[in-house]
């Protein structure tokens, strides 16, 4: 019970999480007018958001993703796909990349919205995940959508500042989630270990060096969270504007969650070897 409570912590953050990644580039690049069309669905519950950016051989180089906009009568005509769209299929609207002057390079890439109902818009197969269960993850495939020119967000061209805008914005909560998991793999480790009569790991000869190395890691995702945060508020409105340094942010999200996942380790090494212990003494 108390494992599916982490869990269920760890995927049910994915809810904030997925509909700010996804209404991020409308809150910064998009007119009054689109705001006032999405935002209060989302604020009410009614609509979920989803934020489409990665291809397959558009990854970590999302800027040479192929998905095209060609435009057409008074509007865009959209094609190609998108990969691992987390809420895809649950989600009404969808934030969606995609090329609209191919020899500007980046400054090529428009955003546009697209709705779930809109005909030539299709879903792949949910994703057989090893964790974060929480919402399905799917491709998106576009076949001749004709998209209205009022679906896109900002100006044409402006697409992939608006992208990285929203990285910059909403990777802290990722950060946020990844210290999130590690105490809830701690929480969960130590309340195991009284249950047993243990009132810390490190009570077991053997299990000091895992509950020190874990409340260090736990310790550093908190204060680089805090950093984060503060850099985050203090840019204020100004990061509407200016991008912060894209190369920065990944890092910093690489750091949360491989520390993260040395806390659940630690936590899940600890548990084991007390478990070790209290067999082997039985059987002596």
């Amino acid at each position: 019970l108390e494992f599916r409570r982490v869990l269920f912590r760890s995927s049910s953050s994915l809810i904030p999480a997925v509909n700010k990644l996804g209404t991020m580039p409308l809150i910064v690049g998009a007119s009054d007018d689109l705001l006032d069309r999405y935002l209060p669905q989302v604020a009410s519950g009614e609509a979920m958001f989803s934020y489409a950016l990665s291809e397959r051989e558009a990854g970590s180089d999302a800027a040479s993703m192929r998905t095209r906009a060609v435009a057409g009568d008074g509007g865009w005509i959209l094609d190609g796909q998108k990969s691992w769209i987390t809420n895809a299929g649950v989600s009404r609207y969808y934030t969606v990349m995609a090329v609209t002057d191919p020899a500007a390079g980046p400054r090529g890439i428009s955003a546009f919205v697209v709705h779930a109902d809109d005909p030539g818009f299709s879903l792949g197969a949910e994703e057989r995940k090893l964790g974060i269960k929480g919402s399905p993850t799917r491709e998106l495939y576009f076949d001749n959508v004709e998209l209205p020119a009022d679906r896109m967000i900002g100006e044409e061209g402006t697409g992939w500042a608006t992208a990285m805008k929203t990285l910059d914005l909403t990777r802290i909560c990722i950060g946020a989630q990844a210290v999130g998991m590690a105490q809830g793999a701690m929480d969960l480790a130590i309340d195991y270990a009284k249950l047993l009569g243990c009132p810390r790991l490190n009570c077991l000869a053997g299990i000091a060096p895992p509950q020190v190395d874990a409340d260090r890691a736990r310790e550093t995702l908190v204060e680089n969270l805090r950093f984060a945060a503060a850099v985050t508020q203090r840019a204020g409105i100004e990061l509407l504007v200016e991008p912060l340094n894209t190369r920065d942010t990944p890092g910093f999200l690489v750091a949360t969650s491989h520390a993260a996942l040395a806390v659940i380790e630690q936590a899940g090494h600890a548990n084991l070897k007390l478990q070790y212990d209290i067999y082997h003494a039985q059987v002596m």
